[in-house]
């Protein structure tokens, strides 16, 4: 069975894996960087996702322009993070870590159910961006422009928040946040426009995978992204949480590995996929408790 699945991997597989992979790295740093200025693993990412991509369904019904559905997504999206940093995060941020990941279940299966109760079960179609599901033929090989798209996107996001962090004010201070909240505001470090930024930065994420994820699952349901965002969470973990670099290339990690099987596994196998990867993170973690990419006694300093 192993060989057959080896043999049916081919070069669209594969550039679709990296395509896969490239998103959830995209998760895994807006994840990321909330955990690393809050120490909050927001479990109710995935309903922002879902949110943009019912943006977009809500826009292509009515036969709006691509543009103004995108702006939309990233619209909605946006103000949706910035009240629930506003109206959850903020008023529970003096408590206990458990309180606040209790409120990220809470707000999670509250948008779930608002979805629900707006959209109904069946869900919506988003087809605007239907073009970027085509293959193109590069080589003679045909790889789908979304792939293409999602890597190129990935990267360049990857680029410009290296920049941020490294080289401005409001990076710096996220950077000296994560390492140490209170020393941070001791010396001059606003709490409010860091968390601020790291929240807007992590919603414009969650917009920009919204619109890619639309594009591979156009049925836009309440559980929207519910698996990925699982996924993607143990691919954070998998990598290492302690730094948004190890955290990043364990999405990769994760999506790279779901998309390859999912592509290879015969398709009467392939609702034993989540099996093969969780299995395979519980591997990695017994044998890598601290992390995959990150090194051995590595002290957990640079959060971001």
């Amino acid at each position: 069975m192993s060989s057959l699945a080896i043999l049916s991997v081919d070069w669209q597989t594969l550039a679709d894996a990296v395509g896969l992979g490239s998103i959830y790295a995209l998760m895994a740093v807006g994840i990321g960087l909330v955990f690393g200025v809050l120490r909050l693993v927001n479990f109710a990412y995935g309903q922002l996702v879902m949110a943009g991509a019912y943006a977009l369904a809500f826009a292509s019904e009515r036969g709006w322009p691509v543009g103004v559905g995108i702006a939309l997504c990233f619209g909605v999206v946006l103000v949706l993070s910035l009240l629930m940093d506003r109206l959850v995060f903020r008023p529970l941020r003096a408590h206990s870590p458990a309180v606040m990941l209790v409120a990220t279940f809470a707000v999670a299966f509250l948008l779930q159910s608002i979805a629900l109760l707006w959209f109904g079960p069946l869900g919506k179609i988003s087809a605007s961006l239907a073009s970027l599901n085509q293959p193109v033929t590069i080589s003679g090989i045909d790889i789908r422009k979304i792939a293409i798209v999602a890597t190129g996107l990935t990267v360049l996001c990857l680029v410009l928040l290296v920049v941020l962090l490294g080289r401005t004010n409001v990076g710096l201070h996220m950077r000296a946040a994560a390492m140490d909240f209170s020393t941070a505001q001791l010396l001059g470090v606003r709490a409010g426009r860091v968390i601020g930024a790291a929240v807007l930065i992590s919603g414009v994420l969650a917009a920009i995978v919204a619109v890619m994820l639309t594009v591979q699952t156009p049925l836009v349901t309440p559980d929207f992204a519910l698996r990925d965002t699982i996924l993607v969470l143990a691919g954070v973990v998998l990598g290492g949480m302690n730094s948004l670099v190890p955290a990043t290339l364990g999405g990769f990690a994760i999506g790279f590995a779901s998309g390859l099987l999912g592509g290879a596994l015969p398709t009467d196998k392939s609702q034993y996929l989540p099996s093969f990867l969780f299995a395979a993170v519980i591997l990695v973690l017994l044998i890598r408790p601290g992390g995959l990419f990150t090194r051995e006694g590595q002290r957990a300093v640079e959060r971001v």
